[in-house]
């Protein structure tokens, strides 16, 4: 119980802080896009940056990790897809967002803010890891599948490009990068204590920004579309993935308590707003993923709670 009063309480409340905002106009409808992109270009990447500088890369490249997460990520982004075929029989391209949105953790916005409140900026490792894996591995297979439907077939050259081109414009892949540059260049070199401080003092306001900026985004949002869809989507994302996280962790990817616990936290975030990205830019799922963001976050506040008062220390 203290766990929850004082991790999961403050991280929720926060969210709510920005929900209110969004829903009473309190800050102005510009808002929230001003506040997502000061997270995403300004604040998030300093923290990526020295949470993976100041880590050696054997301790940052957690194989049985890797295969736990990722593993039971793509089990479920199968999953999603086949049980939308089976209940929806629509086209292939919503499938993918169906599987997307199951399965796509929100690592960033809320898996950062949670593990800083939960562990201490030096433990940031897994959740660093998890987004990497997601940016790079898991929105590279939805577009892929996009342009490949889209182009009935002949788009697989053109769909490598695009994904190419926007993860070398990914500010949080770009810093991931230079700190793993820096770890493998510089092993044993400290930062410089000017730039750390810079990183330390623009990375400090990341997680409740990206916290509160949730909460303003889900204050745009309505559930006008799916329901019952976004329904069985949240149960895969919260409940499926996370079990299926650790049945991997205690069979085929054993690692300590602490990695075994960020496997599973991690794989029980509720749907990242990236997969909202993807189908605007697709114009494919755009209100029914909307609705999975909305009712996968809500419900997230009960089975991260649970979670964390197992996981986290002191639970």
């Amino acid at each position: 119980m203290n766990v929850v009063l004082n991790v999961a309480f403050p991280v929720f409340a926060i969210i709510l802080a920005g929900f209110l905002a969004g829903k009473s106009k309190l800050l102005g409808a510009a808002s929230s896009e001003a506040l997502n992109k000061f997270v995403y270009w300004m604040a998030l990447p300093p923290v990526l940056f020295l949470g993976t500088a100041r880590r050696s890369i054997p301790e940052i490249f957690n194989g049985p990790f890797i295969g736990a997460f990722l593993g039971s990520m793509l089990l479920v982004y199968a999953l999603g897809a086949v049980i939308g075929r089976l209940l929806h029989r629509e086209r292939t391209q919503i499938q993918c967002m169906q599987g997307l949105n199951s399965a796509f953790s929100n690592t960033g916005y809320m898996g950062i803010p949670l593990f800083l409140a939960a562990f201490g900026p030096d433990h940031l490792a897994p959740t660093i890891l998890a987004t990497v894996i997601m940016s790079a591995i898991m929105v590279g297979i939805a577009v892929i599948w996009m342009e490949f439907a889209n182009s009935h077939g002949h788009g697989l050259g053109k769909a490598l490009k695009d994904v190419g081109r926007a993860l070398a414009k990914n500010p949080l892949i770009l810093s991931t990068a230079a700190g793993l540059a820096w770890s493998a260049l510089l092993p044993g070199v400290a930062v410089p204590k000017p730039i750390a401080t810079f990183c330390e003092l623009m990375g400090s306001p990341a997680g409740p920004c990206a916290l509160f900026a949730i909460g303003l985004f889900l204050a745009s949002q309505r559930l006008t579309a799916g329901l019952a869809e976004a329904g069985w989507i949240s149960a895969l994302k919260l409940l499926v993935h996370p079990a299926l996280a650790w049945v991997l962790t205690q069979t085929l990817f054993p690692m300590d308590p602490f990695w075994t616990g960020s496997a599973v936290i991690l794989a029980a975030l509720p749907t990242g707003a990236l997969t909202f990205v993807v189908a605007t830019q697709y114009q494919t799922y755009v209100e029914r993923t909307s609705s999975a963001i909305l009712v996968s976050t809500v419900l997230s506040v009960v089975t991260l709670s649970a979670l964390l008062a197992v996981y986290a220390p002191g639970g």
